[in-house]
């Protein structure tokens, strides 16, 4: 097998991301050349595969680095249930995985409850979830997942049709923790048609999702009925492309890696203030606290009665609290603080609980402090209501609030 170019690259891109988590050489005998098996209690780096060209390049270029440096990989395989012969595809990608010298190799079966938000985001949660399960029962250090440039244009583009702003722009980020668990993403500066040449320069088959509309010719639309990604991958990108003349795809990939920037800087100013202005309690104290005296600044804020340790300000979705809590603002912690900074620890607020408020509702908590003149409560989702007494602001569902 010759050592393409995709392949070098592709295994720079996971050795670096395993480095910037702290996985390096186990020991010097991984150095040296040969085979070398690693040992029981090493650092476990878990693949989380569908099957598709872009996890099974993952797959193989992981084990490839993990192997180098006496790490133990493994991958875990998701089957949503929600296509006929899917658990056929899964046992494959599994088949795959194990013959490629990745152990454990699990594969874990979800029923995903569809509800408001779609099938598409209902599946993507369950499967977070799975994941998070195999991850924590075999000890592993990280979970990597195959985007790649492509999907991190693509995102960007379905965040700003669905919300806009900085967020959007940042678009995946390269780590993050969802219940303890880290997951890492380390073929983002890889386009898709690199993961595709790394299977092909394997000789590494793969599984082509139907919904992806690859069987449709580029001059056709998809149906309405395809996901919004596919679609945008078909038609969007391509067109956008032809346009511009340009690199769309790099672009949009170049434009998130600055915007992410911003972003961390913003939510470390924004972590910083909600730590002062921030309290989460039990749904019964957020009630109670009405009845004490909340002359004093910060009085309901800082009550002992409150103190429950604050919640990720992170959004942390999936993985919202199980148990129903509130949460209270300083109005004076927050009201001399920029704008985009209150509106980012309101917004991380609603996130911790599992809210997913629009823009519209993060505006509305917004004036509730900034432009005060006695306007009433704030409907949110979730059967929550944001409402101001004095000199904080209260986040409860429905029932939580005494003496409205």
């Amino acid at each position: 097998m010759t050592y393409t170019s995709r392949l070098r690259a592709g295994t720079g891109c996971v050795r670096r991301a395993l480095e910037r988590l702290g996985i390096t050489l186990q020991d010097a005998r991984f150095a040296e050349h040969g085979e070398h098996a690693a040992s029981p209690d090493a650092p476990l780096v878990l693949v989380a595969c569908s099957g598709g060209r872009d996890s099974m390049a993952l797959a193989a270029l992981s084990r490839t680095v993990c192997a180098s440096l006496g790490v133990r990989c493994g991958a875990v395989i998701v089957d949503h249930g929600l296509q006929r012969g899917s658990d056929a595809v899964a046992q494959q990608a599994a088949q795959r995985c194990s013959q490629l010298g990745l152990e454990p190799v699990t594969v874990h079966t979800v029923h995903v409850e569809v509800d408001g938000s779609g099938v598409e985001a209902a599946a993507r949660q369950a499967r977070y979830q799975a994941i998070i399960t195999v991850a924590q029962r075999c000890g592993a250090s990280v979970v990597l997942l195959a985007h790649t440039k492509d999907d991190q244009a693509e995102t960007i583009v379905i965040d700003l049709l669905r919300s806009g702003g900085l967020d959007a722009l940042a678009g995946m980020p390269e780590s993050f923790m969802l219940d303890s668990v880290r997951f890492a993403r380390p073929l983002l500066s890889l386009t898709r048609e690199q993961t595709t040449g790394i299977c092909q320069d394997l000789e590494l088959p793969w599984w082509d999702d139907p919904t992806n509309g690859d069987g449709f010719d580029a001059s056709e639309e998809l149906p309405a009925d395809f996901p919004l990604r596919s679609r945008i991958r078909h038609s969007l990108i391509p067109y956008l492309r032809r346009f511009s003349g340009g690199d769309v795809v790099a672009h949009l990939a170049g434009m998130a890696q600055t915007a992410a920037l911003d972003k961390e800087y913003l939510d470390m100013q924004a972590d910083r203030v909600a730590a002062a202005a921030t309290k989460y309690a039990c749904a019964a104290a957020c009630g109670e606290a009405d009845t004490k005296d909340a002359d004093a600044k910060d009085s309901d804020a800082k009550d002992a009665a409150l103190s429950v340790p604050a919640a990720p300000a992170a959004p942390i979705a999936p993985g919202a609290p199980s148990a129903p809590v509130a949460l209270i603002w300083s109005v004076d912690a927050l009201r001399g603080e920029h704008a985009a900074i209150r509106r980012r620890v309101i917004a991380h607020g609603l996130s911790s609980l599992g809210i997913a408020a629009s823009s519209r509702h993060v505006e509305a908590i917004d004036r509730l402090i900034a432009e005060w003149h006695g306007q009433g409560p704030v409907s949110l989702p979730s059967g929550y209501t944001a409402i101001r007494k004095k000199h904080v602001i209260r986040l409860c569902q429905d029932g939580g609030h005494a003496n409205r």
